[in-house]
């Protein structure tokens, strides 16, 4: 009953952009909930996609759902914020990152982005897409460290910024 999932509609939206970038790509998607975003993303050519999600109940369905589409990708049962500090020596990098989570836990918004922004190096790949969900009335900054936000799409009460990993030499101050 917690779980927001991001609606059909605006996960349509959001691949119809992404398509030019999905075959081969290298997903992440963090406060993964049921799974859908990085489900749809292998449905569309993505040659991984990895699960970040704390909630058990969460957990259960993203693993069930993997389980009935015959799909094998890793699930990480974690804080963002813990898998984040694992995961860049030990994973990555990254071409896609998706993150949602709860709206009611707006500080996440800053932490993740900030971090990835900051210290997301051997994390994310030259030129990778950051996409947050979050709330159409809550604004999130234009940058954070590397990550420049390049779109915004908004779509009912949610919206969707983009962001760019950039080369720190190219990024505007």
């Amino acid at each position: 009953m917690g779980t927001r999932p991001t609606s059909d509609r605006l996960r349509e939206t959001l691949f119809n952009v992404l398509a030019p970038r999905m075959e081969g790509a290298r997903v992440l998607d963090l406060y993964a909930g049921s799974g859908a975003v990085g489900i749809e993303a292998l449905s569309r050519g993505a040659v991984t996609a990895e699960f970040v999600e704390l909630a058990d109940g969460a957990l259960k369905a993203l693993r069930e759902n993997l389980k009935t589409l015959g799909l094998h990708a890793p699930v990480h049962k974690s804080s963002v914020g813990a898998f984040l500090r694992r995961a860049v020596k030990n994973a990555g990098p990254f071409d896609i990152v998706f993150l949602d989570p709860p709206y009611e836990a707006a500080e996440e918004y800053e932490s993740t982005l900030g971090y990835l922004g900051r210290a997301g190096r051997g994390l994310l790949s030259q030129g990778a897409l950051v996409i947050a969900e979050h709330r159409r009335k809550e604004s999130l900054s234009e940058q954070y460290g590397k990550l420049q936000r390049t779109r915004e799409l908004t779509q009912g009460d949610a919206t969707l910024s983009f962001y760019e990993a950039k080369d720190e030499t190219t990024i505007e101050e």
